[in-house]
């Protein structure tokens, strides 16, 4: 079939195979191509949809298949913003958002309305939609900016907040001028407007993740909770398109939805920027090239007149107001610079409304000619304008973008200390290892990629059954830590006691943390619990980490984390404070820390350089914490740093806490921490951090680690 089409091959191609290859084959070939010339590949994916489209040499056709994956690219571009913001960054710096979303939306807006009314001569309904094309941008350089590793950074999460914003006061102008231009404008409208957006927001924001929690709680299977996550983000743009504004507006919001259920080190999150990066966004950006018409420049100086005013309203507009906020916000020169770069680019809204006010005729002429609401000059103008401006959002956001990773890398713990983690997971129980990788990959640094291991030991008399077993259990481990993009090292080791095979393995490989998984049913039983004491225990230079997990990790809410006194003076202690810290800002979970007074005023500095949500209660004694622990509801999960007997921090009742744990707990997550008791001369500077008095030297350390 194929080869009878390629023999009678006519433009535009229609054969479906072909169609999808020829895509296929300029997805793969503008990274290789352009990235040797250091030009980002987004841009080449634009001009190739130029060439290849029916304004170019006419080899595909915009249709609905690909308008259709082009749709849901653009959907996902929204998604994957709203998705990957920091909620506690996000938090903190509203107020900033805020304030550049009114800078981004007020200056272009003025800009564009000058010149649309006083220089070509607009009406002024038609000045007001003309000028709302440049208030508003499309993130079309974040997919850049997010695989750089600095989708947290502050310039970032101010951008993206202000880009949900612009787009939405730049849309509702939009709805309202559509609305004045067919005459029905009234209380009736504004009401209806308002009533259904704020009913679309509190159902996307507070329905979509009751419905997610269940989900994920319910369903295990890897791909029904990927099609699930598309379904919310369909279902989310077409309650946006019932309640009056743009489906963009829709994904964003559904993103931010499912923020806390999709964890940044999840393997769900690595599926979905997989999928969105390698098909769908490619397919968007092939498509808005399609729209590109470079002959209609050459055929009236008006479209030029037009697209130029259109070029320094937006362009200018985007710079001024980015330069605005680096100066109020003071912010270096590279953030400013980003900020204009992310915001600089006009994609999708700004089409979006082009083609609903050129689509809208007012009147017609004596000669039967319609008179549009935005004329052909300014559908031509906006076409060039998406080139320039993503052009340049391109060139820009990735210089900036790749400055500041550079220097964020200077400035990490791995740049500026000799700090080492090597996590080990004893893997026994199949129920077990999946959520013991989740919790390997939640707790570890950003940077560490490599230095987790898995291992089982096999204590019977080596027999092929249970050589079969140990190698199942390592795969498992092994692929799940790689549907995350983490390398998982597989340890099979062969000793007649499996505790000294485990510690034999901790000298060998130098760890730093070794995770325990409980069964679900068994808990902590007797001979667990004298393993533990009497085996695990013994390794001082270790931290020991006793996880039960009820749930995902992904639909806990909220943590409550139990410090006993005197525990600040371990030798551990702010090494085992660091996973705690790791799990809630990787997980987006809220922390509620109960500790003593003099404990909480460290955490409560700390805090200030983490960006979480955490909130910090007086707990007078470990009975008062018992207590608290035993009422913890559903979706809510317990961290205890322990001690063990002889260390500074050691209370008699925590020879209690499994006991409490199995009565009360068995159906919630928690997890034990036991920090280590001693370190040597060749430990990681971090470990010597809890023997010292001067808590501002914490603090800078700290600061180092959560910079």
């Amino acid at each position: 079939m194929i080869l009878l089409s390629i023999h009678n091959l006519s433009f535009p191609i229609e054969d479906p195979v072909l169609k999808f290859l020829l895509v296929l084959v300029i997805i793969l070939a503008a990274p290789l191509l352009l990235n040797k010339i250091k030009v980002p590949h987004l841009l080449g994916l634009i001009i190739a949809g130029a060439v290849i489209g029916p304004n170019g040499f006419n080899v595909l056709a915009r249709d609905s298949s690909i308008v259709v994956t082009g749709t849901t690219g653009l959907l996902y571009i929204m998604f994957l913003a709203g998705l990957e913001i920091d909620m506690g960054d996000f938090k903190k710096n509203k107020w900033k958002s805020l304030t550049f979303g009114i800078y981004t939306f007020a200056v272009p807006f003025i800009l564009g309305y000058l010149g649309g009314y006083y220089l070509l001569g607009f009406s002024m309904l038609t000045s007001i939609l003309f000028a709302s094309l440049f208030s508003s941008h499309t993130l079309i350089a974040y997919p850049l900016v997010s695989k750089l590793g600095i989708a947290k950074n502050k310039a970032v999460n101010i951008t993206v907040g202000g880009t949900m914003i612009t787009d939405i006061m730049a849309l509702l102008v939009l709805a309202v001028i559509v609305g004045m231009s067919q005459g029905d404008v009234g209380t009736e409208f504004w009401v209806k407007l308002s009533v259904s957006f704020i009913v679309f927001a509190l159902i996307v924001l507070i329905i979509f993740p009751i419905i997610g929690r269940w989900f994920f709680k319910k369903v295990d299977d890897k791909i029904s909770q990927y099609i699930f996550v598309l379904v919310m983000i369909y279902l989310a743009a077409m309650l946006a398109e019932l309640a009056g504004v743009e489906a963009i507006i829709g994904a964003f919001f559904a993103g931010l939805a499912l923020n806390r259920l999709i964890p940044h080190t999840s393997s769900l999150m690595n599926r979905v920027e997989f999928v969105g990066n390698a098909i769908f966004i490619p397919f968007f950006l092939i498509s808005v090239g399609m729209l590109i018409d470079f002959k209609v420049f050459f055929k009236s100086w008006e479209t030029l007149e037009v697209a130029g005013i259109m070029l320094v309203a937006s362009i200018g507009g985007k710079y001024l107001s980015a330069v605005m906020t680096q100066k109020t916000f003071r912010l270096s020169k590279e953030e400013g610079k980003l900020i204009f770069g992310l915001s600089s680019a006009s994609a999708a809204a700004t089409l979006a409304s082009v083609m609903v006010g050129y689509n809208i005729i007012l009147s017609e002429t004596e000669t039967g000619e319609p008179v549009r609401l935005l004329n052909e000059h300014v559908l031509n103008g906006s076409i060039l304008l998406i080139l320039i401006s993503c052009t340049i959002s391109s060139f820009i956001s990735m210089a900036s973008a790749q400055k500041i990773a550079e220097s964020d890398n200077e400035d990490t713990v791995s740049g500026n200390s000799h700090e080492e983690e090597n996590i080990l997971l004893a893997i026994n129980h199949e129920e077990t290892v999946e959520r013991m990788v989740n919790l390997g990959i939640l707790i570890k640094a950003h940077e560490n990629t490599e230095n987790l291991f898995a291992l089982n030991v096999i204590n019977e008399d080596k027999n092929e059954s249970s050589v079969k077993n140990a190698e199942k259990l390592l795969h498992q481990a092994t692929d799940a830590a790689a549907a995350a993009d983490v390398k998982m090292q597989a340890l099979k080791r062969y000793d007649n006691d499996v505790i000294n095979g485990v510690k034999n393995v901790i000298k060998e490989q130098n760890i730093t943390d070794l995770i325990i998984g409980l069964e679900d049913e068994k808990g902590f039983s007797p001979s667990f619990v004298y393993n533990l004491y009497s085996g695990y225990l013994q390794n001082d230079d270790v931290n020991v980490l006793v996880y039960h997990a009820a749930q995902p990790l992904s639909t806990i809410k909220k943590y409550a984390v139990m410090i006993p006194e005197n525990a600040h003076k371990e030798a551990g202690f702010f090494h085992a404070l660091l996973r705690v810290w790791n799990i809630a800002r990787n997980s987006g979970a809220s922390v509620v820390f109960y500790a003593p007074e003099n404990i909480l005023d460290i955490l409560q500095k700390i805090v200030k350089k983490a960006n979480i949500e955490a909130e910090f209660i007086i707990m007078s004694t470990w009975q008062d914490g018992e207590k608290t622990a035993a009422k913890l509801k559903e979706d809510e999960a317990l961290i205890v740093l322990m001690a063990k007997r002889g260390m500074k921090s050691y209370i008699p009742r925590m020879r209690l806490i499994p006991e409490l744990l199995n009565k009360y707990l068995n159906d919630n997550n928690y997890l034990l921490i036991f920090p280590f008791s001693e370190f040597d001369e060749n430990s990681p500077e971090i470990r010597s951090v809890g023997n010292h008095d001067d808590f501002v030297e914490i603090g800078n350390v700290i600061q180092k680690i959560f910079k």
